[in-house]
């Protein structure tokens, strides 16, 4: 079964596992309504589709403004995402994950057989 990254983080929240607060956006619009609910200065606009490596496709961007919000939400929505795990016809971006930035201090990856 393969699940996206909004819905890993809401079965982790359920078993009172740390997650960053974030919503799901269909639309650049509905991108800055969920960053004005979560609060804060900084978000990261993440595109939704089954495959890894998305920041390096351009994927995944930090923002600190609506309008850097609407601007990376319009860049991926609709479009094909291609990484080196999509192959060359890559995945449409039909949804994004926004959520709130932080600092990282370790990155881990976790998978689930």
């Amino acid at each position: 079964m393969d699940i996206h990254e909004y819905q890993a983080k809401e079965l982790l929240s359920r078993y009172q596992i740390h997650v960053p607060r974030g919503g799901l956006a269909y639309s650049p619009e509905q991108a800055a309504y969920r960053a004005s609910e979560i609060g804060g200065d900084r978000w990261v606009v993440k595109a939704q589709i089954h495959s890894g490596a998305r920041g390096k496709a351009g994927g995944i961007k930090l923002c600190s403004s609506d309008h850097e919000i609407v601007e990376a939400a319009d860049a991926m929505l609709g479009r094909r995402l291609v990484t080196h795990q999509t192959g060359p016809q890559g995945k449409l971006v039909s949804r994004l994950y926004v959520e709130e930035a932080m600092d990282i201090g370790r990155e881990i990856y976790l998978g689930f057989v």
